[in-house]
């Protein structure tokens, strides 16, 4: 019986190429991602990656993702969330939810929400918050910010006072650094599960 091989390294190396190139690794490309020495070597983990249902084979041989793999799910159309409208099901496409969300992903972050100082913007506890870091946060952006000392998320402000961080709840006061001010990353996303 050939010899189980562990996988999760080599799927987290597969999703990363895919989100970096749009596409699944040719035998040779995964040779070097995983760094064996012969495209022969990549039959075996590539067998047990069909099994498992990560990877696919098209008619001519070409492997091919999976939405195991790439995470992607299918968007089934539009919804009124307005006045009821008839119902179409239409499967117009699938989408990946990391590719979706994430711009950045070497410099993304996920972080989940406590206390309610954020929920008139819709963020609530026990949310998480997609983080991306770098870059210099506009007028109204949500942040992550260490404020002397301690490590807050608000809308980000300045004028001709200085830096301001606001809440999105009318019960916490506005913020401003009386010594530090470091920001951690601007939101990207909040996401949210109804059942457990």
């Amino acid at each position: 019986m050939p010899k189980k091989i562990d996988l999760s390294e080599k799927i987290e190396q597969l999703r990363l190429f895919f989100r970096q190139e749009g596409r699944p690794p040719s035998y040779a490309e995964m040779a070097d991602l995983f760094g064996y020495h012969s495209k022969n070597a990549v039959y075996g983990p590539v067998k047990q990656l069909i099994e498992l249902g990560f990877l696919e084979k098209s008619g001519n041989g070409q492997i091919l993702f999976t939405g195991k793999l790439t995470g992607a799910v299918k968007l089934c159309g539009t919804v009124q969330a307005g006045f009821p409208s008839p119902a179409e099901e239409e499967y117009a496409d699938t989408i990946n939810l990391d590719q979706y969300l994430v711009r950045r992903p070497e410099s993304t972050y996920l972080l989940t929400v406590s206390g309610d100082s954020m929920i008139d913007a819709g963020i609530q506890p026990g949310d998480l918050v997609l983080v991306e870091k770098g870059g210099a946060p506009k007028k109204n952006d949500i942040v992550i910010a260490q404020v002397d000392g301690e490590w807050t998320m608000k809308y980000f402000g300045q004028d001709s006072s200085g830096i301001y961080l606001d809440p999105a709840n009318t019960n916490y006061p506005r913020i401003r650094p009386e010594q530090t001010l470091t920001i951690g990353g601007i939101v990207r996303a909040v996401v949210r599960k109804y059942t457990a």
